[in-house]
């Protein structure tokens, strides 16, 4: 009997391609404003689409996040190595091996403060439309977000926003 061994490769920040992370608000089933942050990449690693998915779902997984899989609560896991810094009108995202941050409009800032928390979706599937610098209009934005294929491709966590200022 013989057997193939598994080919496995190693995680490389390359096979990331282009991570893109987005703020916005929107209104929450409670009528009050809800921080989201989305974080994508354009698929435009060495290997394609393909590889950029399988890089960024092997990222989630080496941080504790499932794909497609339950919320996670960052609020009640402090160990969780994932974290969002909020400071000078930027989100910083945190998870090893990276950082990445965006702009934050001030609606954000603001549904940040009063909640204390954001709503993370970070998904696995490329949107190349979404490039930096680019204004995203708010109808793309929901038919990226909101679509079936991009939050069922996508770890969800409810993350703690963090400030120098303590």
């Amino acid at each position: 009997m013989t057997s193939t061994p598994s080919e496995t490769r190693p995680f490389r920040l390359a096979d990331l391609g282009t991570l893109v992370v987005l703020a916005w608000s929107g209104e929450a089933p409670d009528g009050s404003d809800m921080p989201y942050l989305l974080a994508y990449s354009l698929g435009d690693a060495e290997g394609g689409p393909e590889a950029t998915g399988a890089a960024i779902e092997a990222l989630l997984a080496n941080n504790g996040l499932p794909v497609g899989g339950d919320l996670v609560d960052g609020t009640a896991r402090p160990s969780l190595p994932v974290t969002l810094l909020v400071e000078a009108g930027q989100a910083v995202l945190s998870l090893a091996p990276l950082n990445a941050q965006c702009p934050a409009p001030a609606e954000w800032l603001a549904a940040v403060g009063e909640r204390g928390y954001a709503y993370l979706v970070f998904t696995t599937r490329p949107w190349p439309e979404g490039e930096p610098g680019k204004p995203v209009t708010p109808e793309a934005l929901k038919d990226f977000a909101g679509a079936e294929e991009t939050l069922t491709a996508a770890a969800h966590v409810v993350l703690p926003a963090r400030s120098l200022r303590g």
